[in-house]
């Protein structure tokens, strides 16, 4: 198979070992600054401009351009996008869609809304290259990959909402409060690839003890686990322990949140994808 997997960058990775596989960037816009969610982005002048800047601040999505010229010449694309409820990215990607097969018609592109971000999309792409390497045909890694979906899932614990009082998703009296009182935000990606909060625990004690009891609600035993955190590595080496306690073994690995993301999970945060 002629394959390429292409993700837009909330998933948090820049390469796919073995794999033939492009991020494409998202955009973090921050007053007259933007910043490109790509391998040169500076995550600290990014964090800076952030907490200084007190107008709105934004994220934009790729163009279906920039989705076009990531599939190149592959004859099989496998495209994995940020939750269509957080960004346009999975529009702009079937747009690019539409136009590469109707310039190629003996290709074809396969999109996944992912209905998550960060370490969940991880998983779906890592899945993806799993079954191709497996022998499976274009269609058999399509529909095992949907299946797959069903059973992933999205955990996170954020330590400021600020960024999203900034750009309207929340009310800046409720992110004020947050800051104010040292609250952690523990959610989930929902169903319907909205962001979900559930609890609100005082410090990251308690919010990773709130994210292994959401992991047991839900069945876990040993499926793999993926943590990534901003500029969290204490709290996640700490819920990579509790996860080894409560459940004696920890399958995965731990990394750290690029431009998008860090944009939502802002520092201190942690993501938790998994499956069960």
């Amino acid at each position: 198979m002629n394959y390429k997997i292409v993700a837009d960058s909330s998933s948090n990775i820049l390469s796919l070992d073995q794999a033939n596989f492009t991020s494409v960037p998202l955009h973090i816009l921050v007053g007259e600054h933007e910043f490109v969610d790509d391998e040169q982005i500076d995550l600290v002048s990014m964090q800076n401009a952030l907490s200084s800047h007190k107008g709105k601040s934004s994220t934009s999505c790729p163009s279906p351009g920039d989705w076009e010229a990531a599939f190149e010449d592959a004859e099989t694309v496998f495209c994995v996008t940020i939750t269509s409820e957080l960004s346009g990215s999975n529009a702009s990607a079937n747009t690019a869609k539409q136009l590469y097969e109707e310039q190629h018609p003996d290709r074809k592109v396969y999109i996944f809304d992912s209905l998550s971000a960060g370490p969940e999309m991880v998983l779906i792409i890592e899945k993806i290259h799993e079954l191709i390497l497996s022998g499976c045909d274009e269609e058999q890694v399509y529909l095992k990959t949907c299946e797959y979906m069903q059973h992933t899932h999205l955990y996170f614990s954020l330590a400021s909402v600020a960024n999203m009082a900034k750009n309207g998703r929340v009310s800046p009296i409720l992110a004020k409060g947050i800051g104010l009182l040292g609250i952690k935000v523990v959610g989930k990606a929902s169903d319907a690839g909205t962001l979900q909060p559930l609890d609100k625990c005082r410090g990251d004690k308690r919010a990773i003890r709130c994210l292994v009891d959401h992991m047991k609600e839900l069945g876990y035993q040993d499926g793999k686990i993926i943590i990534a955190h901003n500029q969290n590595p204490e709290g996640a080496k700490a819920l990579k322990e509790l996860i080894i306690k409560e459940f004696g073994d920890f399958h995965g690995y731990i990394h750290e949140t690029r431009g998008l993301c860090s944009y939502y999970a802002e520092p201190q945060s942690m993501m938790l994808g998994f499956e069960a």
